[in-house]
């Protein structure tokens, strides 16, 4: 069993316009909800690939018990989800479909109490000690302690629980970063704000030498680089490739986590994440991937060894 956090869950919620024009009415043309947030997408796209996965976190309200109905219907997925008073944040994705540039607005999530934090740290830890891989990801809800990622890495290694891989972003990266996880997966921006350095090379080494075993970070359409122990690797597609990138990241994720169960290195690691991802750009919602471009970019992703 994989094992996926999204700390602040969401219900998805995709509209499709003709054209998105400012300061005017529009007429939708097609409206998807899907269970969100980024370890839900890891916790879709590895259930597709075969993978029992569970996926825990909050959820609270109307949009809460949506997103535990639709996560229902995912095979596959186990829902763990705690419970919460507040109300399940909502994510808006507007999809302009004459350029296919996507818009995103996104609520802050539910206050979690300190109960409801303890009381989803002891289903975590019980959930820990059986998982053969562990993602925590994403943004924390209001409540939860900026420290949370550290502390759900240090308890997911003391119930023996491994590999542990981080995507998270601002504080509580550069917190979580310090608890040494096995993976981070943060994209450029992300990485030049954790490390202050926009040469993505030498920040992905400046990011190991604080705390992370290994670094991925997204390049957008170029691809993936990684510096890990064993070397490091920038993996790119054939060609960049038109769509909605919304989730993109999250397939990555699960195209890691799901090679590194199979055993496999890391140049096919990220060959498998590089695929997923370029995948994920052609399906219509987050948490997808179309099968048909990920078989035929996974034949034809660059891998090259980088100083």
């Amino acid at each position: 069993m994989i094992l996926t956090v999204t700390l602040n869950t969401a219900l998805d919620v995709t509209h499709r316009v003709p054209r998105l024009r400012p300061h005017t009415s529009h007429r939708v043309t097609g409206v998807t909800e899907r269970p969100g947030g980024k370890g839900l997408n890891v916790a879709r796209v590895l259930a597709a690939l075969g993978h029992e996965v569970t996926a825990a976190g909050f959820a609270g309200g109307p949009a809460g018990a949506l997103v535990r109905e639709l996560l229902a219907d995912a095979p596959g997925v186990t829902d763990a989800l705690v419970p919460c008073a507040g109300t399940t944040r909502r994510t808006l994705a507007v999809v302009d479909e004459a350029t296919g540039d996507t818009t995103q607005f996104n609520e802050p999530g539910p206050q979690i109490s300190a109960a409801e934090w303890a009381a989803f740290l002891e289903r975590y830890t019980e959930l820990a000690a059986g998982a053969r891989a562990v993602a925590l990801c994403g943004s924390l809800p209001p409540g939860v302690p900026v420290g949370a990622y550290a502390v759900l890495v240090r308890a997911a290694r003391a119930a023996g629980a491994a590999p542990v891989l981080l995507d998270t972003s601002g504080e509580a990266l550069r917190r979580g970063v310090a608890a040494r996880p096995d993976i981070i997966k943060p994209n450029a921006a992300e990485l030049a704000e954790l490390t202050g350095s926009r040469d993505p090379l030498p920040a992905t080494r400046d990011a190991r030498r604080r705390g992370a075993h290994a670094v991925v970070t997204s390049l957008g359409p170029a691809g993936l680089l990684a510096a890990t122990p064993e070397g490091a690797w920038q993996a790119a597609p054939p060609r960049p490739l038109g769509g909605n990138p919304t989730g993109a990241g999250d397939s990555a994720v699960a195209g890691i986590l799901a090679a590194l169960t199979h055993g496999l290195d890391w140049p096919a690691r990220l060959v498998q994440a590089v695929a997923l991802s370029a995948a994920t750009v052609r399906a219509p919602v987050a948490g997808e991937f179309d099968p048909r471009t990920y078989e035929e970019v996974r034949g034809s992703v660059t891998v090259t060894a980088v100083r």
